[in-house]
């Protein structure tokens, strides 16, 4: 077992209790831990931010763009006008619901955890008339997480796990824990949401799809695969296809409304990146050894230790079954409000959702699901790194 003592260990779990503390102050609670870590290692050690960063910028750079890009992502998924014809589809009971987390489910194994969670937080806002349970926002979020995490493409920590150089297939078993623990949570949180608002499904019938947008998000999708496959950059592939589809159709990138979604966004991804950078510099020799129960653990760290810089972590010490560790850091990510990217996203939405007591209170059946799928995974599965 490794030394969590250490002061590096220490100044970050202080500034992950003002992060869950100061629901309205993230961005600077993180800014400030990294400032300090930083600052202990200058003076104390004899670490070399400079160069460390010159070994991150990468990864940090494909992070930030892709952050942005999904944002931008989701805008353009939103116009093609699909998400309007959902509602109609939707059972008008609990099952309504149910059937929303799981097209959320869908959308996140290829258009990211981010995107999934603002699309289905956005269709539960209209089809629930603006009154959601609390206990169903969080499992909007453990949807897009379990969703994506069995795809490279479906979730920021798999992408990076695919960035690292580790074949898509090694994570998409991760599916069965999500699966599994996705009837647990579902069900739940549908009948929560239920007996809070019933649904109330739009008339409308008639919707015009817009098929070129259709095929710009496929097309955004593969120019990324592309890209981290030639150059293990798949932000260039994105942004690329994004610019290219200026011509066709006009994007966020010439309109100020959609400029302003692209601002919103910013604050999220810097909050993340420096979670990510501040988990970089943690000395990873004092992490316990890689095993499932270790995994097993991470799962619950990573709803308080954002997933992305745990992924980060993992990733620097090696050994992990990647699949496991997917489903684990994915779905964990879940249990409270900001361990997740998608989990971040979504309370710009939903304000009410920024609280840890109310997130767990209402949520706990993300708690248990998490159990469930991992008890799955590795049933019929296996541990295997």
């Amino acid at each position: 077992m490794g030394n969590f003592l250490q002061p590096e260990f220490i100044l970050f779990a202080l500034t992950l209790i003002g992060v869950a503390l100061s629901h309205n102050n993230t961005l600077r609670v993180a800014l400030a831990g990294l400032t300090l870590i930083v600052a202990y290692k200058f003076f104390f050690t004899n670490f070399d931010f400079v160069a460390h960063l010159g070994h991150e910028w990468e990864l940090l750079i494909n992070l930030f763009a892709l952050l942005l890009g999904f944002s931008l992502l989701a805008r353009h998924f939103e116009e093609t006008k699909l998400p309007l014809i959902l509602p109609h589809y939707l059972p008008n009971d609990w099952k309504g619901g149910f059937v929303l987390l799981g097209l959320v489910f869908i959308l996140s194994s290829f258009l990211d955890n981010i995107a999934a969670a603002m699309i289905g937080g956005a269709v539960a806002h209209t089809v629930f008339r603006k009154k959601v349970h609390v206990g169903y926002i969080a499992a909007i979020v453990a949807a897009s997480n379990g969703g994506g995490s069995g795809s490279v493409l479906g979730d920021t920590t798999t992408t990076m796990i695919w960035i690292a150089g580790i074949s898509p297939t090694k994570v998409l078993y991760a599916y069965i824990g999500a699966v599994a623990s996705f009837f647990f949570y579902a069900i739940i949180a549908s009948l929560q949401q239920h007996k809070y608002h019933p649904i109330m499904k739009d008339s409308k019938k008639e919707v015009k799809i817009d098929w070129i947008r259709v095929m710009i998000v496929i097309a955004v999708l593969l120019g990324a695969v592309v890209t981290n496959i030639a150059f293990d950059f798949p932000a260039v592939g994105m942004w690329l296809v994004i610019l290219a589809g200026s011509f066709f159709r006009k994007t966020d990138l010439f309109r100020e409304t959609d400029w302003k979604e692209a601002r919103n966004a910013i604050p999220g991804a810097i909050f993340l990146l420096s979670l990510v950078i501040s988990a970089s510099m943690m000395p990873v020799e004092s992490l316990p050894a890689a095993s499932w129960p270790t995994t097993f653990g991470l799962g619950f760290v990573s709803a308080v230790f954002d997933n992305i810089p745990l992924t980060k972590l993992a990733l620097e010490q090696g050994g992990y079954d990647w699949g496991v560790l997917a489903y684990a850091v994915g779905f964990g990510g879940s249990m409270v409000w900001f361990g997740s990217s998608a989990g971040v996203a979504i309370t710009s939405i939903y304000p009410e959702a920024k609280s840890v007591w109310g997130w767990v209170k209402n949520g706990w059946h993300i708690i248990v699901a998490y159990i469930i799928g991992m008890a799955a995974i590795l049933l019929l599965n296996g541990w295997n790194p």
